[in-house]
């Protein structure tokens, strides 16, 4: 707290210039003088031009409403909105970090297990990355093909990978902070993210920017940008844009227990080397790569463009294409193979991904006095997931022989949207009235094509094995639907919207949601504002048919996740998976108490029932049995039945969310001394259980591990208090950022006595029902940019996020495993890469 008060300190001491200058002008002479600062002044203020806050809040938004011409601060739910100044000032590269790093409502994981640290989610308001809808330029957004496979935050969450979108085509960013699943539909539970990108018909902009994680010595990182728009005939538009990004592994390094050579009496070291394996003394001391960042290069393109074909009546359209190559780096401690001469395995998790989305409509206006917009969307998302630099043991002892490189599967992702929307105002008894209606037509589709032999026979390749044909296969959905808004003015400060949706669905349950909202101006300076509405988000296709089989090496014992909908999970109990419903509520006010200073606050509580999450947990033989009827080769590597387990999703958790959002904003005028742009966000966010399910043996589905993930790994509060100060050619930005408390329940690993246990019995070590709880205490982070204008169309910066290279609390050495992180990894807090420093170049023509 002590720099939030030196940072409100500096602040208040500003406005004695603002006195001072005021006490000038008041004197008679001295009126000259101040004449001509303040002349003076306004040439500067000319020359200061970048995007105020408060014109972000005044942008026409077209999120949260059917309506046309509607300010930010004006609507009836709050909309933020963020521009594209704001994304690149965050010194952030990918959109998603950009966010989280300038929007305090939005978080991500520190660091993602296995496969989805390939992509990128953002949760919000603490709840999962499925639960935020995400839009494009107000089109549904097709998610990742990826699945979250390992318990955590993320678990079996599947969300739309911002990062696959060109970022430099970003024009905005309009983020819908309540519940709205009765206007666009599914997912919109947490909120909604609606992307809107540029179509100018002229300019080109030209940009790059390199750093890298310079206290680690890695994590270098650049990125090169062009976007640039030109006419179409003499009244459409063509915008272009193009994005190339590469950064190699940012690698926190750590102490390894089985290469210390030392540990505490009574650890378990039977995956250990030194000291107790033979020969591998050279290894002593080496450290643990495990927490790293994704080694990725990653290329983006997108088209918008638009023309009018007759009087009232356009002709648009927007592509996307992303292609993406990632490595993740599986850390594991030397594992020696004798009969092939290894000795020790470093596996590498690939994705090759390719990512696409094409859309084309039509809009008008007065069809029967209406406005209409009829348009398709057919995007989709593959990704070709590989190991290498490892081996299948079954293999490598049946024959001899094992190859070091496996495709292990392939999923795609496809969604087509067809949408008819249509508007117009009129009065009912004087009363002005806007109605919109329209429909809309989805159709889903996954698919899963199994990995090569080597992958799944034998056992697969240590770390994970591929997936076999028995898990193949291809899914389909059709979605209907249809919905009605209406928004009434009864009087000049009472404003009203109603809206209701109906959603058929071919594979799940459908839905009827709505929405109540209502604002009231009290004055042009204070208006109070509030909504109830209730949602849902249906079961993604992945959820409902996704496998996998992890082989945990050295052990003996294999986990493997059964598709819900499969005779495999049916015979250890499993259900068909349902909707997630929720009731949303919010309420708050804007006000303007002094001109210039403009601050909102909203209170918003979100109960979601029905939740999806990790059930039906089987250990044993039973398992065993479950995954090997379902097609997975085990007889090599499962030689502990007891520590094997087979899991499947279930609608098993209720939570209640309360929060509590506050936004300030403020221009002060220096006026020879340039001027500062002050902007302060706030949130404070609390999850808690409601309901535990209960299995078809009669346990929890949620442990205290699994609950912790979903209530309390995300902050419990995050601010973010930015100050952007130009003058001249120069503007400097700074911005402190403090992340609350985040605690998780951690298992006890290799370091724990193997004389404790646990009071519900068992060993201690390794316990499924008895955790340590750790606490990630509070971070503050400071970010600190400086820009020069080199001349009216270049402009140069150099910055540092994270000045004081602040990382996450560590973990004591009980709840370390061997080779794992000393961090915990599923805490949404500070980021473990520490400090970053980088310089960007920009230019437009």
């Amino acid at each position: 707290m002590k720099r939030l008060a030196l940072f409100l300190v500096a602040t208040t001491a500003c406005t004695p210039f603002v006195s001072r200058s005021a006490e000038a002008a008041a004197s008679p002479e001295a009126q000259e003088v101040t004449q001509k600062k303040a002349d003076k002044a306004t040439a500067l203020t000319k020359k200061n031009k970048f995007v105020r806050p408060s014109d972000d809040a005044e942008q026409v938004v077209v999120t949260g409403t059917r309506e046309s011409h509607v300010k930010a601060r004006q609507s009836i739910s709050p909309v933020v909105v963020i521009s594209s100044k704001t994304l690149e000032r965050s010194g952030e590269l990918n959109v998603a970090n950009a966010l989280t790093r300038t929007y305090p409502s939005i978080t991500m994981s520190a660091r993602g297990s296995n496969t989805n640290s390939l992509v990128s989610s953002i949760q919000m308001r603490g709840l999962g990355p499925n639960e935020t809808l995400v839009l494009v330029d107000g089109k549904r957004r097709h998610s990742t093909a990826n699945i979250v496979q390992k318990p955590g935050p993320q678990f079996a969450s599947s969300g739309v990978d911002l990062n696959m979108l060109a970022g430099n085509m970003i024009d905005h960013i309009e983020v819908l902070e309540d519940g709205a699943a009765a206007m666009y539909g599914s997912d919109a539970i947490a909120g909604v993210v609606n992307i809107i990108t540029k179509k100018k018909d002229h300019g080109l902009t030209l940009s790059g920017q390199g750093g890298a994680n310079a206290y680690l010595g890695s994590g270098e990182q650049y990125q090169l940008d062009a976007d640039g728009g030109f006419k179409l005939g003499k009244d459409g538009y063509v915008h272009l844009g193009a994005q190339f990004y590469q950064t190699q592994h940012a690698i926190a390094w750590g102490p390894d227990h089985a290469l210390l050579g030392y540990w505490p009496a009574g650890a378990d070291t039977k995956n250990y080397f030194v000291g107790v394996k033979p020969g591998s003394e050279s290894w002593r001391g080496r450290k643990t790569d495990y927490l790293s960042t994704p080694k990725e290069t990653r290329e983006t393109f997108a088209l918008n463009f638009g023309k009018p074909l007759a009087a009232g009546v356009e002709l648009y359209g927007q592509a996307t294409l992303g292609y993406r190559h990632a490595e993740m780096m599986a850390y594991k401690y030397p594992y020696v193979v004798p009969a092939a001469g290894i000795s020790e395995l470093r596996p590498i998790t690939g994705d090759d991904e390719l990512d696409y989305a094409a859309e084309l409509g039509l809009k008008g206006e007065n069809l029967f006095g209406f406005d209409w917009n009829l348009s398709t969307v057919y995007g989709g998302d593959n990704s070709r997931i590989s190991i290498r630099d490892v081996v299948n043991l079954g293999q490598l002892a049946r024959t001899g022989y094992s190859p070091s490189k496996f495709w292990d599967y392939t999923q795609k992702n496809t969604q087509w949207t067809n949408n008819l929307d249509l508007r117009r105002g009129f009065k009912i008894w004087s009363m002005p009235v806007s109605l919109a209606f329209g429909g809309e037509h989805r159709l889903d589709s996954y698919q899963i094509i199994s990995g090569n032999p080597e992958s799944y026979l034998d056992g697969g390749p240590v770390e994970h094995a591929g997936i076999p044909p028995q898990s193949a296969g291809t899914w389909y959905r059709n979605i209907y639907s249809a919905y009605v808004d209406a928004t009434f003015r009864p009087t000049r400060k009472l404003s009203i919207d109603v809206a209701g949706r109906y959603e058929y669905y071919t594979d799940t349950d459908n839905t009827e949601n709505g929405k109540l909202s209502a604002r009231y101006d009290f004055t042009n300076r204070f208006a109070l504002r509030g909504t109830i509405a209730n949602g849902f988000r249906a079961p993604t296709l992945q959820e409902s048919h996704f496998s996998r089989l992890n082989i945990f090496a050295g052990t003996g014992s294999v986990g493997g996740q059964l598709p819900v909908e499969s005779a495999a999970a049916r015979s250890l109990g499993a259900q068909g998976l349902k909707p997630e419903r929720s009731v949303n509520a919010s309420a708050g006010f804007t006000m303007e108490p002094v001109r210039g200073l403009h601050v909102e606050t909203d209170v918003y509580q979100i109960n979601l029932r029905d939740r999806i999450v990790q059930g039906g947990t089987v250990r044993g033989a039973q398992a065993l049995d479950a995954i090997r009827s379902f097609g997975f080769d085990v007889s090599p590597t499962a030689t502990n039945a007891a520590a094997s387990s087979a899991y499947f999703l279930s609608n098993g958790a209720s939570t209640r969310t309360q929060g509590l959002d506050i936004k300030a904003d403020y221009l002060l005028h220096l006026h020879e001394y340039g001027n500062v742009a002050l902007v302060a966000a706030f949130n404070l966010n609390r999850t808690r259980l409601h309901h535990n399910g209960v299995s078809t043996i009669g346990k929890p589905l949620l442990n205290d591990q699994t609950i912790g993930y979903i209530t309390t790994a995300t902050p419990r509060s995050k601010i973010i208090l930015n100050a952007l100060w130009t003058i001249g050619k120069w503007d400097v930005n700074i911005r402190q950022s403090r992340y609350g408390e985040t605690t998780n329940m951690m298992t006890y690993q290799d370091w724990t006595p193997a004389s404790a246990t646990c009071p519900g019995g068992g060993a201690l070590r390794y316990s499924t029902t008895c955790f340590g709880q750790f606490k990630n205490t509070p971070r503050w982070l400071t970010d600190l940019e400086i820009g020069y204008k080199i001349t009216s169309r270049v402009h140069a910066t150099i910055g540092v996020n994270n000045v004081f290279n602040v990382r996450p609390r560590r973990l004591p050495g009980n709840l370390v495993p061997a080779g794992g992180s000393m961090y915990d990894q599923f805490s949404n807090q500070v980021p473990f890469t520490g400090g970053y420093y980088f310089g960007r170049i920009s230019a437009s023509l």
